[in-house]
């Protein structure tokens, strides 16, 4: 899943897309690279990111998913909270519902799911807003990230929603300590194996950085990203989130043919 952001305070890539020549551009340079899906977001949903209306955030970005539907039938998913966004993302040629507060957001989330009938990424997050890593705490993240997931999919099919449609996301980084998504991502299998197709978004994230100080600059967090990437094609996720698709899927091809050569 190749990630869009037209936003002017995403933090990997803020402002550079905002454009939306720009932005369409990308979108199809990561595809030409070897992207299954593209995330576009209208709106950055990084700790401390400053909301926006819903007019605005479809201002940024229903002419980029209408540009690229126009030139590729590829997956187009939408990072919304906003129901009212989704829907009008879907009506322009969105395909995926990728939503950071599981459904959550507003009490027609549920409905708006089972009207569009998309598949839906239900991700946990601890907090909200720049509050969300101010002191995240658990007594077991793992556990308790897995029986959140597993709520809301129960409540998500509860409302209508297929069970084929639901994809879940730990949400590493998001409510959690540099420890918490290091145990989350050392413990994916605990995730994988419980009937959902599973997204791990970890590309640039902050805490590579707490890992490695020298890459205090998102842009500097490639090997980081590329070893997460790998951990979770181990533990059996369906899709990787990242900005940087062509190295990924180098990885990705590197990792499966030393898998298959095991199998000899």
């Amino acid at each position: 899943m190749g990630v869009v952001n037209v936003t002017p305070d995403s933090f990997s890539d803020g402002g550079r897309f905002l454009n939306q020549e720009a932005a369409v551009r990308h979108g199809l340079d990561l595809l030409a690279e070897g992207a299954d899906m593209l995330d576009i977001g209208g709106e950055s949903t990084r700790p401390g990111a400053t909301a926006v209306t819903a007019e605005e955030e479809l201002e940024r970005i229903l002419p980029v998913i209408r540009a690229i539907r126009r030139q590729s039938g590829a997956m187009i998913s939408v990072d919304t909270m906003k129901p009212q966004v989704m829907r009008a993302a879907a009506e322009a040629g969105a395909d995926i519902w990728n939503d950071v507060t599981a459904l959550t957001w507003s009490p027609d989330s549920p409905t708006v799911a089972v009207e569009l009938g998309c598949p839906v990424v239900l991700m946990h997050m601890q907090g909200e807003g720049g509050a969300m890593n101010a002191d995240p705490s658990y007594e077991d993240v793992v556990a308790e990230v897995a029986d959140y997931l597993i709520g809301r999919a129960e409540a998500a099919m509860a409302a209508g929603v297929r069970r084929e449609a639901i994809w879940l996301d730990p949400g590493v980084g998001f409510g959690k300590t540099t420890a918490h998504s290091l145990t989350l991502l050392a413990h994916l299998k605990q995730l994988t194996g419980r009937g959902f197709k599973t997204l791990l978004g970890v590309s640039r994230k902050r805490f590579i950085m707490a890992v490695d100080p020298s890459a205090a600059k998102a842009a500097d967090r490639l090997g980081g990203s590329l070893a997460c990437a790998v951990m979770g094609a181990e533990a059996g996720v369906d899709a990787v989130r990242v900005h940087d698709v062509r190295e990924t899927m180098q990885a990705l091809k590197v990792w499966a043919a030393v898998r298959d050569a095991r199998r000899l």
